[in-house]
């Protein structure tokens, strides 16, 4: 059986996020869950709108835990996770897709962006048009930076942390997320200040 594995992380910060996406995500249907992880957000909020199809997905090696947790949550709505990532050869983009429009109506991804580098941050901006729906909403969770200032010492640190582990990680300023956000044709909508000096930040597609 595979491991499932388990974040703190996720069971800190899911109520917050749920209370967003309650408003954020009533009125969607279908879910594309970037960078999946452990699996605990897709089953927490999945169980919590059950009118949303949960699409989770992330690198290939993670996905036998994450269909493993959904397996044994037993939810109707969690389908098989997906192998997706953000690419950048042969072309840039998220892949792999499948060979049909995806259309999904609402985007997540949570602690994402500042694991990776910035050229794969731009990367998978470039690639969201190919999985979203015309009035697409994303939410996008996570510490940001505002004008390359921190937000608190502890993000501070987190950042030192980051880029020991990996020089090209880090956390992101929040005015270079929107302009790549904006050059997909995403307007902000609401910028949510969550704990642990974390955001919530949720755009919409063609507003």
């Amino acid at each position: 059986m595979s491991q499932i594995r388990w974040s703190e992380a996720c069971e800190r910060n899911r109520a917050p996020i749920l209370a967003v996406l309650q408003r954020h995500f009533a009125d969607r249907r279908r879910v594309l869950e970037i960078g999946s992880g452990t699996g605990q957000h897709a089953e927490y909020f999945a169980g919590a709108l059950p009118h949303l199809q949960w699409q989770a997905s992330d690198h290939p090696d993670h996905l036998p835990g994450i269909a493993a947790r959904l397996q044994s949550a037993g939810l109707p709505n969690t389908p098989a996770p997906w192998p997706l990532q953000a690419v950048l050869s042969p072309a840039p983009g998220l892949g792999p897709l499948p060979a049909v429009p995806l259309a999904f109506d609402a985007v997540f991804s949570a602690n994402t962006l500042h694991i990776m580098s910035w050229a794969h941050v731009q990367t998978l901006f470039a690639g969201l048009p190919a999985v979203m729906a015309d009035d697409a909403v994303l939410a996008v969770y996570g510490p940001f930076n505002h004008h390359g200032a921190f937000s608190s010492d502890s993000n501070r640190q987190f950042d030192a942390w980051l880029k020991a582990r990996d020089p090209a990680s880090g956390i992101r300023d929040a005015e270079a997320v929107d302009a790549l956000a904006a050059g997909v044709g995403l307007v902000l909508l609401e910028d949510v200040a969550m704990p642990a000096n974390n955001r919530l930040r949720v755009w919409r597609r063609g507003r």
